[in-house]
């Protein structure tokens, strides 16, 4: 996975197995010895990760770290960890995992718990911490954070005397009204059945002031607030304001509509920053960003990005727990955004200077994680996250009215909680 653009990827896939791991409770961190270790992530396209850890090694002789690479693929990535995990294979030591997955690797027993004082947990952005935790205990620390952003086309909006979009009303009025005159559609996300489409209405409804599930998944809280943010979108589709090509975008097919000069508004990650400035892009210089807007005024945007956890079946508890320590420290952050272009969880990273000055997205970015919340959690957030797909989908079909698709939703979250 590019963890650039993972923040709203999880996967679509088979539902996990929890019954093998009947009776097994994880021991803590530091129960095990010191020794060579493996990492598994998916593709570090950056190439920035192989670094890191070659100083790690340099001055760890004892404690060597191996890095191994899974498949960019998402889906691909998690079936070979599950695979592996599920098997009670140790070969794995250190995970990199998407945030998303947190809670269901918890409760499998396939991480281990961490002493929360073992990291500099009190450094980081407050919110990205939750995406840790289950059941009240820390359980991967957070590595890379990620949160949805509005770009809009500035050149656009300064021609019309117009100020970026605050309210869910205000977007939709400039991109039915401004974005026909000037030959662009109106706005996009990431609107194909997959965990894109999961984290874009999920934003919707706690931007409306709701939610999906509470209490570890176990209490469903679907309500009027979901349907609220269902009507957004399908108003959207339904006045042609949100095109009909965007219901096939995931990340990368919306970005190059934006860069390409065919969209006012894409809500999007903050990769897109970098690729929408650069060199090719027709909108270069041409576009800011803002925090995306909710019904009376900025809204929420899900946290994304990756967690590092401890495999319970790890020789080597001690070494991974150093390791995590280390990759979450000052100096390797600044390295995560630097080399690798990634949103680092450091909080004050985000107000240095010569780093906001070289990517002058940050500010905007902390402050739409500062407001930002996880992900829907649940043991089985794989199964959660493919009824909030099939039912988002319809409605953006408009196969199905969001009167509907919320009464459906909430009878299909309430049998996923009820097998919970």
């Amino acid at each position: 996975m590019r963890w650039t653009r993972a923040a709203g990827r999880g996967l679509l896939a088979a539902v996990v197995v929890l019954s093998g791991y009947a009776g097994f409770t994880p021991q803590p961190v530091g129960a095990a010895d010191r020794g060579p270790l493996t990492l598994v992530t998916a593709d570090d396209l950056t190439q920035y990760l192989k670094p890191v850890l070659d100083d790690w090694n340099a001055d760890h002789p004892d404690q060597q770290v191996e890095l191994v690479e899974l498949p960019e693929s998402a889906d691909e990535s998690r079936s070979q960890l599950i695979t592996e995990l599920r098997s009670g294979s140790s070969r794995y030591d250190v995970l990199n995992i998407d945030v998303s997955w947190t809670s269901e690797f918890a409760a499998a027993g396939w991480i281990s718990p961490l002493e929360r004082d073992r990291f500099a947990l009190d450094a980081f952005l407050r919110p990205v911490v939750d995406t840790g935790t289950f059941d009240h205990r820390l359980y991967a620390v957070p590595y890379v954070t990620n949160a949805g952003l509005l770009y809009y086309r500035k050149d656009v909006l300064d021609r019309e005397h117009e100020r970026p979009p605050r309210t869910w009303d205000e977007l939709a009025r400039l991109a039915r009204t401004v974005a026909p005159r000037h030959g662009l559609d109106g706005y996009a996300g990431q609107f194909l059945p997959y965990e894109g489409l999961t984290a874009n209405v999920t934003e919707a409804v706690l931007s409306s002031g709701g939610s999906l599930l509470a209490d570890e998944g176990a209490r469903v809280t679907v309500d009027g607030h979901a349907r609220q943010a269902l009507e957004f979108l399908a108003r959207g589709v339904r006045e042609g304001w949100i095109p009909r090509a965007a219901l096939d975008y995931k990340e990368e097919e919306s970005r190059k509509a934006f860069q390409d000069g065919k969209l006012l508004f894409l809500r999007n990650w903050p990769y897109v920053h970098a690729l929408a400035g650069g060199a090719g892009s027709r909108v270069a210089d041409r576009f800011g960003t803002v925090p995306l807007p909710g019904p009376h005024g900025p809204g929420t945007s899900v946290l994304g990005g990756s967690n590092l956890a401890v495999n319970s079946r790890s020789r080597h508890r001690e070494s991974a727990a150093k390791l995590i320590a280390y990759l979450t420290s000052e100096k390797v952050q600044r390295r995560v955004l630097t080399e690798g272009g990634l949103p680092p969880v450091r909080a004050d990273l985000y107000t240095d200077p010569a780093l906001v000055r070289d990517h002058p997205y940050l500010p905007t970015l902390r402050q739409s994680v500062l407001s930002a919340a996880p992900r829907t959690k649940s043991p089985r957030y794989d199964q959660v996250t493919l009824a909030v797909q099939a039912v988002t989908d319809d409605v953006l079909a408009l196969r199905q009215t969001p009167g509907q698709a919320v009464d459906r939703l909430r009878r299909e979250l309430e049998e996923i909680a009820r097998r919970g």
